[in-house]
């Protein structure tokens, strides 16, 4: 009787041990599959958001009408290194540029922080390197941190930009009407929308960098597990 009972565990022990390495291989495909797409996504936003920052489009004139006889307003764009003002020309006119590495002065603090957000997205990028060297869970949390402080700087600057808008250049741009939070004749742009969506993609980000940190955590043997607990209880 015990030798019957022993058999049939042999033979059912291989199948559940081919089960559950099949269902590794699966989680470890998914897994990357996943990675390799947070990876393309890190690395496009990264790039869409030095747009956001060099290109001049975060406020633009609406049409308004003079009430009165007289000049017509002014038509062009604002962003964070310069205004661009339409003219006779196919080229608008624009003051300021990145040549000089000197925002607008109403909107210093508000270009600091895109800076540091956008230097911290490509660190992220830049650590991608780091798979050939350290653990992919290990990576991932560096990538989500990261992702995380330049969602925090970017929301910060998109918070402070309506608060930045009682300037002399949006005066010029928007009429004397304009005030903090308050755009006179003028509307917020593409960049300063796509800024804002940035934000809840950095989110995104990193949330699922989180999440594949601790998937990439489950697939170590539980010896290893056990030690690497047993070295964060000692540190």
């Amino acid at each position: 009787m015990v030798k019957r009972v022993s058999f049939s565990v042999m033979l059912v022990s291989p199948s559940l041990a081919d089960l559950s390495r099949l269902y590794q291989t699966e989680f470890v495909r998914s897994a990357r599959a996943v990675g390799v797409l947070w990876a393309v996504c890190t690395l496009c936003f990264a790039i869409i958001q030095v747009v956001i920052l060099v290109q001049p489009s975060w406020i633009c004139t609406t049409d308004v009408r003079p009430q009165q006889a007289g000049p017509e307003p002014p038509s062009g764009t604002l962003g964070l290194f310069e205004v661009c003002m339409e003219s006779d020309w196919p080229v608008p006119d624009c003051h300021g540029g990145l040549s000089t590495l000197s925002p607008l002065p109403s909107l210093q603090s508000v270009a600091v922080l895109v800076g540091v957000s956008l230097l911290a997205v490509w660190t992220s990028v830049l650590c991608l390197c780091l798979f050939r060297f350290c653990s992919a869970a290990t990576v991932y949390k560096i990538c989500a941190w990261l992702q995380l402080t330049a969602g925090f700087c970017l929301a910060l600057a998109c918070l402070l930009f309506p608060d930045s808008w009682e300037s002399q250049e949006m005066k010029a741009l928007c009429g004397d009407s304009v005030g903090s939070f308050s755009p006179g004749n003028c509307s917020v742009h593409w960049a300063y929308i796509l800024a804002i969506l940035g934000v809840l993609d950095y989110a995104i980000l990193a949330t699922l960098a989180f999440v594949l940190a601790n998937r990439q955590d489950a697939l170590l043997p539980p010896d290893t597990q056990e030690l690497t607990a047993g070295l964060l209880m000692t540190a």
